[in-house]
């Protein structure tokens, strides 16, 4: 075998496998491709074999790497199969995987692996789109016109109807603009019609919303007659409404049946609807016996709430009370498809079940079932009132017959509160006894009913200021129920008016504690605090109530008379200003603006107020005293004539309207008028002391010769009221002394106490005070003031 062995040849010094001939030169196989049996079987058996993994060369691969072919092209390798692509019997071997499996010649001069081509950087950008293109021009322009569509029905969502409808016009003009782009480049047939229909009917439905009726029926008109709108014919409905909002009602009745004989039978619910519209419409008409057509065959077809109560009412206005029976009965017999309550009762301790229970027992569902039941409870209660005084021959037989009904259906607690209501009835037709007797048979009812009746028994007690009876009541309802705030707020009010303030806060607090939307407990605890004249305590709370009830009146006018006690008069007045902007014929508020205002030193604003509220309410005597010294004080006596005339019709016992009258014309001037005044009032009341003295002085200034007749009868009274103070004096020296009261009667001399003219009792305000410092000298114008 030796003799077939050869050395190899000595190769250059840059030969990558320089150094292999030292070994023993059994292992050469230079000769191996000339042994016929070796070639046999590596053709046989290469393609079982793994293949060679290629490994990376080191730095040292610095040289040009020695192939199988070329210079040695000889020389073959005993360790496995032939390079790929090397000439084997002449023959070339096509390229393979090697290359896509990231095998190639660079990773042989040292770059790394990267079969997924990583190594070559990002993709080059796509290549940008044309935007002058036509079709990219309607592109852009049809998602813009969906966008204005999206923020008109945003807009209109959040109420802001004005920026909803310019949406919805600048959408109508975008969208004409792309029709007529599609049609110059494509066919009319690629026209988006859904596109088209969704502008046009937002236009419709944002004009209708902002109430422009006309251009809403234009736009709906458009969509209705384009026949390549399928199913627009359901448009008709809307139609309806807007006929129906303008109050045209034989057009809204002609569209609504025009739209029901477009809906297939398929479609029962909206049929339904669209006939219950039908049926409201004949009843705004006063066509009762179509509604009740409609009506019945709906209570037929598809039974609900609203089309049973408009049955009721549509029976009760042709007064047939045997069918206001039966409508009742439908009415009460209408399904309401809401589980019951046990549901929400846990069965077992299990924690899982407690949980899942406690998270359904507020959630929407649960919201929505008890604003359906709160509805149907609503509609029986509202028919059950309206029918029951007409069916029968008395409305408490008619309301006895609908307990009757009521008891026997699924609205069994009903029952209770017809029973209530009946006794309210009784009341409005001021029936106090029936009222009561009524209300005294819940005593013995369960506790919630019996609460209730016995608030009831409380209130009506306390309006007649049967105070003991209203507390004993009051005491039955907090008993029965202690959570009720109602009958809290009625045990407040008995223990408020004995005048226990303290406790009478208690129980406010305690119904607030119970039910912190009671407004009347929180106002009355305000009153309660005003009272122990703890006004920031007491404001507090009708800020609250004010938060709560935003145009309240009353809450208005207590926060300014809390302000007002606190000794701010500009919040007072601020407050005020808000009452009358909401009440602005209140005489009560506006004169109080006024007493403010002289309180203030405005005079100007304080005779604006005082007149606004003698022109609502001029029998005000204090308002009509205001004006006249008002009147008085500027020097236009003649004007301050009107107002204490006015006075003087109000009260005609008080003879010092009549006196000031008479004052003011001998002021301006008008003696004849002012004597012949004062010969009035002596007629009238002969012993008055102060006409007399007048009459004394104008007749002497006149040179009348009745002077002495009245300065006769003016002696003698004086003697009379000299010798009556003198028994006066006597009696308080005897009896240890005793308080003077003022005569206040027609004919008293003792509430004048300036001898030249009556006094004026204004209120207390910076005007009175300022006319009282002043020190005239004028002796003509002492019978004008005030003391």
């Amino acid at each position: 075998m030796m003799q077939n062995v050869h050395l190899a040849p000595e190769t250059d010094e840059d030969d990558l496998y320089s150094g292999y001939n030292d070994y023993n030169p059994t292992y050469d196989t230079e000769e191996l491709e000339n042994d016929t049996a070796f070639q046999q079987a590596v053709r046989t058996s290469h393609g079982r074999r793994p293949p060679i993994t290629a490994k990376i060369p080191s730095t040292a691969v610095t040289r040009p790497i020695a192939t199988g072919y070329g210079s040695k092209t000889s020389l073959a390798s005993s360790m496995g199969r032939p390079m790929t692509g090397a000439i084997q019997d002449g023959i070339t071997r096509p390229m393979t995987a090697v290359r896509a499996a990231g095998f190639t010649k660079a990773a042989l001069r040292g770059s790394a692996f990267d079969p997924l081509g990583q190594s070559r950087g990002p993709a080059p950008p796509l290549e940008a789109k044309n935007e002058d293109s036509p079709e990219e021009k309607i592109r852009q322009l049809e998602k813009k016109v969906n966008e204005l569509v999206e923020e008109s029905c945003i807009a209109n969502s959040c109420g802001d109807l004005k920026l909803a409808l310019e949406k919805a016009k600048d959408a109508g003009r975008k969208e004409r603009v792309l029709v007529r782009q599609r049609e110059q480049v494509t066919t009319p047939e690629n026209i988006n019609l859904d596109l088209t229909y969704s502008v046009l009917f937002n236009l419709a439905s944002q004009y209708s919303a902002n109430e422009m009726y006309a251009e809403a029926l234009n736009t709906y008109q458009v969509i209705v007659k384009n026949k390549m709108f399928i199913n627009a014919g359901r448009l008709k409905v809307n139609m309806g409404n807007i006929y129906l909002k303008q109050r045209n009602y034989s057009k809204a009745i002609k569209f609504y049946r025009m739209a029901l004989d477009q809906i297939p039978s398929v479609h029962k619910e909206m049929r339904i609807k669209i006939m219950q519209n039908i049926g409201v419409t004949f009843i705004k008409t006063g066509r009762y016996s179509d509604a009740i057509n409609s009506f019945e065959h709906i209570m037929s077809m598809a039974p609900n709430l609203k089309a049973g109560f408009n049955l009721i009412l549509s029976y009760f206005a042709v007064g047939d009370r045997d069918k206001m029976k039966k409508a009742f009965q439908k009415l009460i017999a209408v399904p309401l498809e809401i589980d019951e309550d046990d549901k929400y009762i846990s069965p077992s301790d299990d924690p899982h079940t407690n949980l899942v229970i406690e998270a359904i027992k507020n959630d929407h569902l649960r919201q929505m079932e008890r604003e359906r039941k709160a509805m149907a409870e609503k509609y029986i209660m509202t028919a059950a009132k309206l029918i029951a005084p007409v069916i029968e021959t008395s409305f408490a037989v008619g309301y006895d017959w609908c307990v009757e009904v009521v008891k026997a259906s699924q609205y069994v607690e009903l029952a209770n509160d017809l029973e209530i209501n009946k006794a309210i009835t009784y009341l409005r037709q001021k029936d106090f006894n029936q009222a009561v007797e009524t209300l005294k048979m819940f005593e013995k009812k369960d506790s919630r009913v019996k609460s209730a009746a016995a608030t009831n028994l409380s209130f009506l007690y306390y309006l007649e200021n049967e105070f003991a009876q209203a507390s004993s009541y009051a005491d039955l309802a907090v008993n029965s129920d202690r959570y009720n705030p109602s009958a809290l707020t009625n045990k407040g009010n008995t223990v408020f008016a004995s005048g226990d303030y303290e406790k009478a806060a208690e129980f406010y607090k305690e119904a607030l504690r119970n039910d912190s939307s009671c407004t009347e407990a929180l106002y009355n605890i305000g009153l309660t605090y005003k009272r122990l004249n703890r006004l920031d305590e007491a404001l507090d709370c009708f800020l609250k109530l004010h938060a709560i009830l935003r145009n309240s009146a009353q809450v208005l006018y207590q926060i300014a008379n809390v302000y007002e006690l606190m000794e701010d008069p500009n919040q007072a007045i601020e407050w005020l200003m808000q009452l009358i902007s909401i009440v602005p014929t209140d005489s009560r508020a506006l004169s109080k603006l006024g007493e403010l205002y002289d309180s203030e030193g405005d005079k100007s604003q304080a005779f604006q107020y005082y007149y606004e509220s003698y022109r609502y309410f001029p029998s005000n005597i204090e308002v009509i005293e205001w004006l006249g010294a008002y009147y008085i004080d500027t020097q236009f006596c003649e004007k301050a004539i009107q107002y204490f005339e006015r006075a003087s019709l109000i009260q005609p016992t008080q003879v010092k309207w009549q006196l000031m009258v008479a004052s003011c014309f001998r002021r301006s001037g008008n003696y004849q008028k002012a004597l012949d005044t004062y010969k009035e009032i002596h007629r009238k009341f002969p012993e008055n002391v102060e006409c007399l003295r007048f009459l004394v002085r104008l007749c002497t200034d006149i040179g009348l010769k009745e002077v002495q007749e009245y300065a006769t009868k003016l002696k003698r009274l004086e003697k009379m009221k000299e010798i009556r103070e003198q028994r006066i004096k006597s009696g308080r020296d005897s009896s240890g002394g005793s308080r003077s009261r003022r005569e206040g009667s027609a004919g008293s001399d003792a509430s004048y106490v300036d001898p030249l003219g009556p006094q004026i009792e204004r209120p207390k305000t910076a005007a009175k005070k300022r006319i009282d410092e002043d020190d005239f000298a004028d002796e003509e114008l002492d019978d004008l003031l005030p003391e």
